[in-house]
């Protein structure tokens, strides 16, 4: 009886141990990602800031709110106007992302469902184009671009950022395409549906999580890329991020201004990121678990 009695007990404390556990892991991860929250925070907060109030040292936080620095941003003259970098941006990111998908997942359906010879040789091929710093490539893409006509051009953006995002995109579907049932295309193919069929009515609609988070991903590194957009485009072509350098003047760095415009530039992201919040869970988490 005393056994009996002492099995349940011992049950309770080591579910106990557990949730306390759970609960100091859960604490550690609200506090890392507060830390890394903090200077987003900071970042919006000096935003609504007059400069006065933005460069006070220490930095004042109960300071007179104003829309100052957004209104500066977004009513700049012609010369220095915000939108068509933003819209070279949003241009270059969604063609490329585009681009990507449509090149990326038939590769990965090629290495994943319907393997081809060597196929792990293929995946390292890809993964080896993203060795090599991107700085190395610089100047052989700058020649080149030179020689085609090219510099200044938007629509080399979207080559060079498709290219970019293209090894990581296909090594991302494959892992999830890999989680497709095979018995599920065999019924398809058993039922009469060509490979059309099989993509739009299966593969596309099972993977869509996987999709969307490959997508989002793609769409981050096009829009926040600055070392080929810094030297490949010029007046017509820059984009957004090559736009924020540009507060940085021989006057000195209006501070607020400058939060505001990065609040502003980040927001399309953000954006994207919310409306995908479901899907990117998702592809993010298929394949974790067998």
């Amino acid at each position: 009886m005393t056994a009996i009695a002492a099995a349940p007990s011992a049950s309770r404390r080591a579910g106990g141990r557990r949730r306390h556990t759970g609960a100091l892991w859960g604490l550690v991860a609200w506090a890392v990602g507060l830390f890394f929250f903090i200077p987003i925070a900071w970042m919006i907060l000096t935003s609504f800031h007059s400069e006065p109030d933005a460069a006070t040292n220490p930095p004042s936080v109960a300071a007179h709110l104003t829309l100052q620095g957004y209104r500066e941003f977004f009513g700049a003259s012609t010369a220095a106007s915000p939108w068509p970098a933003l819209i070279n941006s949003l241009t270059a990111s969604i063609a490329a992302t585009l681009l990507v998908l449509a090149l990326s997942i038939p590769a990965a359906y090629a290495l994943s469902i319907k393997p081809v010879r060597k196929w792990s040789d293929v995946m390292f091929f890809f993964l080896s184009t993203k060795m090599l710093p991107a700085v190395a490539g610089l100047l052989p893409i700058y020649l080149i671009a030179k020689n085609l006509g090219m510099l200044d051009n938007i629509w080399l953006m979207v080559i060079l950022y498709t290219s970019m995002n293209l090894p990581i995109a296909v090594w991302m579907m494959r892992s999830f395409l890999a989680e497709i049932p095979l018995a599920i295309l065999e019924a398809a193919s058993i039922d009469g549906a060509g490979l059309i069929t099989v993509f739009r009515r299966v593969i596309i609609p099972i993977s869509a999580p996987g999709i969307a988070a490959t997508s989002l991903i793609c769409f981050i590194f096009s829009w926040n890329e600055m070392l080929f957009a810094r030297v490949l485009t010029g007046v017509r072509s820059t984009t957004a991020p090559v736009f924020l350098t540009s507060f940085v003047t021989s006057q000195g760095l209006f501070l607020a201004k400058v939060c505001a415009a990065a609040v502003a530039v980040s927001l399309p992201v953000l954006i994207a990121g919310f409306a995908a919040q479901d899907k990117l869970v998702q592809g993010l988490s298929l394949g974790a678990v067998k």
